[in-house]
Order: C-alpha cells, then sequence, then structure tokens
C-alpha cells in the first residue's frame, strides 16, 4: 500500500502541529502569510524562515530582521570512514548511505537560536547519516522551509548536509495546483523562485532541497517545467535537490515506490537533473534489484536512490526488509530514507528514556555497535554502516556536549542555571557509543547531565573495574606536529590515582593503541593533564580512546574535555562594535534583546553572552557561534539606570577572549513589583513525563490543562529558579493542583521556600507552610536573593506521592 509523505505528515501530526488545514481557494500571494519574522518588533523572537512560492520573490535577507539569526557560520566539514576502524564487522563502508527526514519543530514559530526548554531532539549519531532534510510545511502556513541555523551547525559540524524542505500536499490537505504552477513560473530565461532557493541556501549556509510534489492535477508540460527548473537552479550555484517519489513524468501524482521509466527523468534527462530522489515507502526486493539496474544504465549510482522506511508511529518496531536492502555479506542495493527517526523522542517518557531508545534505534539493543545480535527484527544501523568521522583537523577539541542541558558551566564554573536546548553548541558526538573492550567486567560510558566542564554535559566512565577497559571514542585523521599536545579535563570523587590513560591509535596501524599515563587527581575539581605527541610527529592519529587499569568495586571519574591541538591554547581577540539592534519591553522590568558583533579574525568556537549585576558579578545570557543572538530574557536588577551586556569570543581552542561590551537604558520611572520567577531557568529534582518539566511552573499559565504544571515523583521534590541576580522580593505564590483544574486533594500540603544568593551560600528559609489545603498560596516575605527553592514534604492531602505545582512566583523588584 502506497504510503505518501503527505498523508503520513498529516495524519499523524494533524492541523495543530503543522498547520496543515485546508486553505482558501485565494491563498496567500507575496503580501500575505509570510515569516512572522518581517514584520516583528526589534528586539523580538526570531524564527526559521517559511514562505510560498510567491512570497518568497519578496525576500531579501538585507531586509529580513530574522535572517542573520537563522545564518549557520559552521562549513560542512569533510569526513572520514576507514574501513579498518568499522565497529560492526557486518557493516559496509562506501555503499548506501542514510538521508534523514526529521521535524525538529513546527512551521511557524520555529525559534531560530534554540530556547530555554531543554526538552528537544538533540540528536546525536550523525555518523551514521549522510543528509538531514529538514522536514515540514504545510497549506496554512507556508510551503518552502528552510533550516533554522542550530541544526546547520550541528550537522555541518558533523559532515552532514541539510536540505530544506519543498512541499506541495493533495488538494485533500490544502494543495494547489496554482501553487506549482507558481513555483514553476519563468521569466525570460529565469525561474525567479529558483533563484530565491538558491539565494537561501547560499545565504543561511546550507546544501540543498528536498522537492515533495503531491498536488494532482499537473501535466507533462508542467512536470518538464519542473525538471528544467531544477537544472537552472543547479547552474546558478552549488544546490542540491533531492526528488521524491511522487509526480510522475506525466504529471500526474502516482507513487512509484522504485525508479522506472515514469520518474527516472527526474533523476536524469538525459544530462543529470535531481542529485537523488527518495524512493516512496511501499518498495519490494524485485523493485529494489530494478531500481538498481535503472539507475546503473543511466550513468547513476543507485546509491543516490534513498528508499524510505516510515518509522514515525513505531520507530524500531517498523516492520522493514532489510534483507532486500542491505542484503548479508553483498554490497547495499540502494541508500536508506528514514522518515521520522525522532520517534525516539517523541514516544519518550524523559530524557533518559530518550538516549535509551535513541540508542536502540541507531545502534542496537545492547547499546554496542560491534554487537548488533538480536532477536528483534530491527538491528540497528550500524548493523549495515560504518562510521563516518568529520574529525580531519585540528584543532579538535570536545566537551561531550549534546546541545541541551539543566545548567551552562564555562571552563568548569557554574554560570547559568536552568533547561536549554541549542544544537549549534554540540560538540561532535562519539564515533562508537559505545565501543569498550575488557577481559573482565565493562565499563560504562553515559552522557552525565549532571555536570560539565563547558556546556551541559559530559563523559562518565563508572562501574566495577576488575580488568584493563578499552574505551574506543572518536575516529579520526589527525596529522601530528612536533609541538601537538593531547588535553584531558578530568574529574574524580576523591584525590589520588586515576588509573586512566589516554589510548591513541595511528593510521599505519589503527586498531593499535599506544597509552599515556594521565596520572592522579590532586583534588575532587576539574584538573586538566596535557601530553607531549611530540614523539610521534609525522604520524597521523586515527583513533582517540581512554584505558583504565586498576582494580574498583564502584569506579567513576568524568571527563569533562578531550582536545588535540598543537602548541599553546590560542585565543582570538575581541569581537567588536557589539550593538543591540533592537529591544523589546516584555515587562516594566523585563526585556528581550537582538545583539550583534562584528567577529575577531581567527577561529572562533562559540560566543558567551553576559550581563553585567550592579554588586560586578556576571550573568550567562546565553552562547552562539553566529555573530548575532537573540537574548530572550534581560531582566533590570532594582533601580538601575544601565545594563552592561558582555560578548566573549571562545576560540576554537577553547582560549577566551576579553569582552566587549554595550549598554542597555532603563527608565528613571522606579520599577514595579513583578513576578521575578516568570520564565526564568528552572531546575527540579525530577519530572513526571517529559511535557510536566519544571519550565511549566513558571511559564506564566495555569490554564493549559493537565500539563501545564511541574510534576515530580521523586523521593526528595525541590523546584530551583534563577532568578539572574540578586533581587528584593516580598512574596512567593504557589498554585497548585487545584489550580490548574485537578483534585483538591492533590494540593500540596507542606512546603517550605529557601532562598541564597550564590551557589557557593547555604540555603536559608524563607517561608514555610504546613496543612494547606488551598489551590493557591501566599506567603509574604522580606529577602534579597539570587536562587529560591521550593521544597516539598507533604505533596498531597492523600498518600498520592506526586508533587504538582501550575506556578511557583517569586514577586519582587
Amino acid at each position: 500500500m502506497r504510503r505518501p509523505l503527505t498523508l503520513l505528515l498529516c495524519a499523524a501530526l494533524g492541523a495543530a502541529a503543522l498547520g496543515a488545514t485546508p486553505a482558501a481557494a485565494d491563498a496567500p500571494g507575496p503580501a500575505g502569510a509570510a515569516r512572522p519574522g518581517a514584520a516583528t518588533a526589534a528586539g523580538s523572537q526570531p524564527y526559521a524562515s517559511y514562505w510560498y512560492p510567491r512570497t518568497i520573490l519578496n525576500w531579501d535577507p538585507a531586509t529580513d530582521p530574522d535572517a542573520r539569526f537563522n545564518r549557520s557560520r559552521v562549513p560542512l566539514q569533510p569526513r572520514t570512514s576507514d574501513p579498518a576502524l568499522k565497529a560492526n564487522a557486518n557493516a559496509r563502508a562506501g555503499e548506501g548511505k542514510v538521508a534523514s527526514l526529521v521535524s525538529f519543530g513546527p512551521t511557524s514559530g520555529n525559534p531560530s537560536q534554540g530556547s530555554a526548554d531543554p526538552h528537544y531532539y538533540a540528536f546525536g549519531y550523525w555518523q551514521y547519516v549522510d543528509k538531514l532534510v529538514f522536514w515540514g510545511g504545510s497549506a496554512g502556513e507556508g510551503l518552502i522551509l528552510a533550516p533554522n541555523s542550530t541544526v546547520i551547525d550541528a550537522a555541518h559540524r558533523n559532515g552532514v548536509k541539510v536540505y530544506g524542505t519543498v512541499f506541495f500536499p493533495p488538494t485533500a490537505y490544502g494543495g494547489q495546483l496554482q501553487w506549482v504552477r507558481d513555483f514553476a513560473q519563468k521569466s525570460g530565461s529565469r525561474y525567479p523562485v529558483a533563484d530565491k532557493l538558491v539565494q537561501a541556501a547560499q545565504y543561511y549556509g546550507f546544501d540543498g532541497w528536498f522537492i515533495n510534489q503531491e498536488t494532482d492535477g499537473g501535466d507533462a508540460a508542467l512536470a518538464t517545467e519542473l525538471r528544467n527548473e531544477i537544472r537552472y537552479a543547479k547552474a546558478q550555484g552549488p544546490t542540491d535537490f533531492m526528488w521524491y517519489d511522487a509526480m510522475t513524468e506525466s504529471g500526474s501524482v502516482t507513487w512509484q515506490n522504485q525508479l522506472d521509466s515514469a520518474n527516472d527523468a527526474f533523476l536524469q534527462d538525459p544530462a543529470r537533473v535531481s542529485d537523488s530522489m527518495f524512493v516512496n515507502f511501499g518498495w519490494t526486493s524485485g523493485s529494489l534489484n530494478s531500481s538498481r539496474s535503472l539507475a546503473r544504465s543511466l550513468g547513476r549510482s543507485e546509491y543516490e536512490l534513498y528508499s524510505g522506511i516510515d518509522t514515525e508511529a513505531n520507530g524500531y518496531n517498523t516492520s522493514v526488509n532489510w534483507g532486500a536492502l542491505f542484503p548479508a555479506g553483498q554490497p547495499h542495493t540502494t541508500s536508506l530514507g528514514l522518515y521520522r527517526p525522532e520517534w525516539t523522542w517523541k514516544s519518550a517518557t524523559d530524557r533518559a528514556d530518550f538516549y535509551a531508545k535513541d540508542s536502540r534505534y541507531w545502534v542496537g539493543a545492547n547499546a554496542d555497535p560491534s554487537d548488533t545480535t538480536t532477536s528483534a527484527a530491527w538491528k540497528g544501523l550500524a548493523s549495515y554502516l560504518a562510521e563516518s568521522s568529520p574529525i580531519t583537523a585540528k584543532p579538535f577539541v570536545t566537551s561531550f556536549d549534546t546541545g541541551q542541558g539543566d545548567f551552562w558551566n564555562s571552563a568548569g564554573a557554574r554560570v547559568a542555571t536552568g533547561g536549554w536546548n541549542n544544537l549549534s553548541l554540540q560538540d561532535v558526538p562519539p564515533t562508537y557509543r559505545w565501543l569498550v573492550s575488557s577481559t573482565g567486567t565493562k565499563l560504562t560510558p553515559s552522557i552525565d547531565f549532571t555536570d560539565a566542564y563547558e556546556g551541559g554535559s559530559t563523559l562518565r566512565l563508572s562501574g566495577r573495574l576488575d580488568a584493563t577497559n578499552t574505551v574506543r571514542l572518536y575516529q579520526t585523521r589527525l596529522p601530528v606536529a612536533a609541538d601537538t599536545k593531547l588535553s584531558v579535563v578530568l574529574k574524580t570523587p576523591a584525590a589520588g590515582p586515576t588509573g586512566l590513560k589516554a589510548a591513541v591509535s595511528f593510521t599505519d596501524s589503527p586498531a593499535t593503541f599506544t597509552t599515556l599515563d594521565l596520572g592522579a587527581t590532586g583534588g575532587t575539581g576539574w584538573e586538566r593533564k596535557s601530553l607531549d605527541l611530540s614523539a610521534f610527529a609525522g604520524r597521523t592519529i586515527a583513533q582517540l580512546g581512554l584505558q583504565v587499569t586498576g582494580s574498583s568495586p564502584a569506579y567513576d571519574l568524568k571527563v569533562g574535555q578531550l582536545a588535540v591541538y598543537d602548541g599553546a591554547v590560542d585565543a582570538t581577540a575581541a569581537p567588536a562594535g557589539v550593538t543591540v539592534l533592537g529591544n523589546t519591553d516584555v515587562s516594566a522590568t523585563r526585556r528581550s534583546l537582538r545583539l550583534a558583533w562584528t567577529p575577531p579574525t581567527g577561529a572562533v568556537h562559540h560566543y558567551e553572552v553576559y550581563r553585567r549585576n550592579p554588586d560586578g558579578t556576571r550573568s550567562f545570557l546565553g552562547a552562539t557561534p553566529n555573530d548575532s543572538y537573540f537574548v530572550p530574557q534581560l531582566d533590570r536588577v532594582g533601580s538601575e539606570s544601565t545594563t552592561t551586556i558582555e560578548v566573549e569570543a571562545v576560540s576554537a581552542e577553547y582560549g577566551r577572549s576579553a569582552a566587549a561590551s554595550t549598554l542597555v537604558g532603563w527608565s528613571t520611572t522606579p520599577p514595579a513589583e513583578s513576578n521575578l520567577a516568570l520564565g526564568r531557568p528552572a531546575t527540579a529534582s525530577g519530572q513526571c513525563n517529559s511535557s510536566e518539566g519544571p519550565a511549566k511552573a513558571v511559564n506564566g499559565s495555569v490554564g493549559g490543562g493537565n500539563a501545564d504544571k511541574w510534576c515530580a515523583l521523586t523521593g526528595s521534590k525541590w523546584l530551583e529558579v534563577d532568578l539572574g541576580a540578586a533581587r528584593t522580593l516580598s512574596r512567593f505564590v504557589v498554585k497548585h493542583a487545584a489550580a490548574g483544574g485537578e483534585s483538591a486533594s492533590w494540593n500540596t500540603r507542606d512546603y517550605s521556600v529557601q532562598v541564597r544568593n550564590s551557589t557557593a551560600d547555604p540555603w536559608t528559609t524563607a517561608a514555610t507552610v504546613s496543612g494547606n489545603t488551598a489551590a493557591s498560596t501566599t506567603s509574604p516575605v522580606a529577602v534579597t536573593a539570587r536562587y529560591v527553592r521550593l521544597v516539598i514534604t507533604k505533596p498531597t492531602q492523600t498518600t498520592d506521592p506526586a508533587a504538582r505545582i501550575y506556578e511557583f512566583e517569586a514577586w519582587g523588584s
């Protein structure tokens, strides 16, 4: 049974998610339903770009205020894949590839540079992917969707191409043939929409477009015009095109589920048209073989055909004829097209569940890419595909940051609390997750979200140590010079010997590790161990890993950073010309800002943005590799008349520049009292599921249904909010279960509110409430604090163990 992409998209996500509602006959033209960014206030949230064929003709990055916030500054990295270093003996290198069609967010309202929500599809298995399609578009919002900078940055850092989506839905889902004709309109020898597609890809820094044309009613002339347009666009610049198996050469929409005489002209006609084709889901063993034969007869590789599988509904429980696609012991028949692998995130109950499911999807049931043995039909992509690595040049630095977290650390210091996501800040994930060899018990590598040296996560090695463990982490191709160094930042629970060695192999013997002792620690904080690699000058590093020796019933060590670089750690000059492009008043004491600056010469990994507080301390506002940044929340502290904003550059080797600064002025009117916890970063002891995180307790809403709350089932239950700076507080307001429409029997009975001014200070109790039955409680106080914590000792009136807090408010100025 054919399953066109539109039907899958609309049936699964519905109008509420992607706005896929039937559009009126007089669909928006150049003046209608374009991106919201073009009309927003100067300091408001920028969003990813989307258009209709006629509205994109009016787009100009010079006049689009959101454009620079969607611009990637990370070039596409080259990749290496040594067949001798593949994790799985059955995997094959240089054959079938993977195109992944992913919806990272809705078509409209998709933030350009991440957000304060830590619950996000922070994809981390780039080593198995060749192309990433930024999936979306809808009849009710826009048909042409450009990827935002976060996804481009992360993909390019890993050597993966990124495509935007052009989506023409069937008429039953709001599609209009006129939109296809608008797309293919010609002006003299030019195709104006194609010019804009190329301009958008080149300006934003992504690599091409996925064309999904499922609107019926066309004819052969229109199909020919679309092929001519793709050829024209490719001639204007290095822009790729992937064609979806829907529209045929006759102009009708009939999914072939293969490459055949009805659709092969969209690939080759007789010259090259599209760079690749996504074959619809109904393929069989016979159709794959015939598709391969036809592709070869056209002078094209069968691996430019991506045979689709739909995993949106069932993930790794999807039935797939793997033997037809990737026959055992034989060359792959075609490449693989994955539709909606983010099932692993959407179906997860929490972050740990997501990471477990994502590992199962990509690596297999054993969380070991070398061992995909399982009774399940889904063995994991590592069973078929050899890993690729973008680590081909120095410096290489990773802090094992995943692009999401519950805090932000800078050089080991906690500079912000509260959840966030921003794939632009994701480090290159380990090539092998996880590959551990030992003659005894294997240690467990994991990504730890409770600590970090840089960013929001770190690598942790834990478990019973009773034999030597070698942990392969990265495949590389890094030449060693006379001044090359290998640096490891680590932390142990107690001072003393670590048993840890750096493990390095070279291309002349890639499977053989040379180990270098990292010695002992002098305390329990982060410590850097630097190793001189000059003895290996002239050789090329093929693998980077770690080796642990010794004996311990409960070994526990964190690796905060791993780096290979030449000479001393270089810093860049400070950025110049920090400018407030605009600001928007959120309240009398809160603003959102758009900032921009001029990059310094030299390689910059990212910029960190801070505010200077009246007491001289700094508060972290965010980070980006871009030369512009949106600050969603700048709070006035007391009656300050100006706030200093500072931007410092972090080099590719993690040297930090001096800070460049600018001032933001405030009104001379004394600030009014407000809820200072509103929208601030919040953390908690835990959460009942992925939709009931701590951010829900500071979002200003109790009317969003049962999921509009923070819920926790942990033994100790606490919710902490960082106000950004020490603030004068007058009262705390807590809104319990009944405030959100739930049973009054679930209102919190006993709790306290604690405060402190810095993370080094002890908590002090500012308010205590016992025996409460009300839906909302208010506790007057007269304290000054930056951090406030709600501690729940009896969560309900009954024996129900769940804490349910719809809002936690800290009022003051």
